[in-house]
């Protein structure tokens, strides 16, 4: 196991967010975020994204309803 990685979801939050009809940038997807009650902002997803900063397990099920997917299509690699 990479142990330099701290979450396995955020490629594929990024990878989501950018094929998303229409695509969301960072900061539309903080805004969605926001409303479901997670206190992200646009440069939180980015260390998300990019594996720098965890997932909390409840951040997980609000990304899958803001991106409108399952919370194990969140974490399959």
């Amino acid at each position: 196991m990479n142990t330099d990685t701290v979450n396995v979801c955020g490629p594929n939050i990024a990878r989501l967010r950018s094929q998303a009809k229409p695509p969301l940038t960072q900061e539309s997807l903080a805004a969605k975020m926001q409303t479901l009650g997670a206190e992200l902002d646009r440069a939180t997803i980015a260390k998300i994204e990019t594996q720098k900063r965890k997932v909390f397990d409840t951040e997980i099920i609000l990304f899958a309803k803001a991106l409108n997917v399952s919370p194990q299509s969140l974490l399959n690699k």
